[in-house]
This record gives C-alpha cells, sequence and structure tokens, in this order.
C-alpha cells in the first residue's frame, strides 16, 4: 500500500470530475465527493488532474504532533482569538470586501488552529476531543470511537 492517499478539499472542488477519468482505481466518487481511502493506491493521477487543485496528496501515517512551548501556545491562542474578533467584525459589514476580510480572518485563524496543533487528526488535543464528544448526547458515538481507533489504535 502507498504512503500517501487522495483526500478532496470540498471548498475548493468545482465538480469538472476529471478526477473520475484518470483514477486507475475507482477511489474518486463525485456523488458524496469522497474519496475512498481503502482503494486509493495513492499515486496521485487525480491530484495531477483536478483543474481546481481540491485534491491532495496526504500520508497515511501522521507525523507526530511537534511540541511548542507555552508562550508559543498562548501567543497562538490570543492571534486566533484576534482573528475570531476581526472575522466577527468584517462579518457584520455591508459589501464584497467585508466579506472578503472575514473569509480571509477565518482561514488565517484556521492555519493558526493547524499549528497550535488543534486540527491535526494525530494530536493529543485531537484525542482529547474525541474523547469528551462521543459522551455528550446527540453525538454518534461509534464514529468518534472509529476515529479514535484510527488516529489512535485506540479501542473502546
Amino acid at each position: 500500500m502507498a504512503e500517501k492517499y487522495a483526500v478532496r478539499n470540498l471548498r475548493l472542488c468545482t465538480k469538472d470530475c476529471l478526477c473520475l477519468y484518470v483514477c486507475p482505481t475507482g477511489a474518486s466518487d463525485t456523488e458524496n465527493s469522497i474519496i475512498d481511502r481503502e482503494k486509493c493506491m495513492g499515486c496521485g493521477a487525480c491530484a495531477q488532474a483536478c483543474p481546481s487543485g481540491a485534491i491532495s496528496m496526504v500520508p497515511r501515517i501522521m507525523p507526530p504532533q511537534q511540541p511548542k512551548e507555552e508562550t508559543v501556545k498562548t501567543a497562538l491562542r490570543a492571534l486566533i482569538r484576534s482573528k475570531n474578533r476581526q472575522e466577527a467584525i468584517a462579518g457584520a459589514l455591508p459589501g464584497v470586501l467585508a466579506q472578503a476580510v472575514a473569509r480571509s480572518a477565518r482561514l488565517t485563524a484556521e492555519d493558526l488552529c493547524r499549528e497550535g496543533g488543534y486540527m491535526l487528526p494525530q494530536s493529543e488535543n485531537a484525542r482529547q476531543f474525541l474523547q469528551y464528544v462521543k459522551e455528550l448526547p446527540g453525538i454518534p458515538a461509534e464514529t468518534a470511537e472509529e476515529l479514535l481507533r484510527e488516529f489512535f489504535g485506540e479501542q473502546s
């Protein structure tokens, strides 16, 4: 099995569907916009063919989360809060430019969250979050447990 597999960013996907024609295993499915990880052999043909750049190749085994000093974590949290406030302010204003500023602030906050390890599937933060949410009412516990098994090898 290949070291990488394909994933699709739904925000970027324009449904041009060239991925369907170049995928040798049929892993790309535009009906539900998912690329079947089990079928994907990691060749990258779909990523190369995608005109919108919506498909990326990611490692099957994620590297460990890099440790960060508390001062760095504190600075990242402050920047995230700042970007959230900027998004709220810009989102309340009329016009296309205000919408663009709000979107830019949101994307920057998401990048900061990833840098802080809050959106990395292999991070301790993600593990703790999944452990927490699987106990909440209305949350499909089996899905949280499946993610815990997938990312951390945990058995319930």
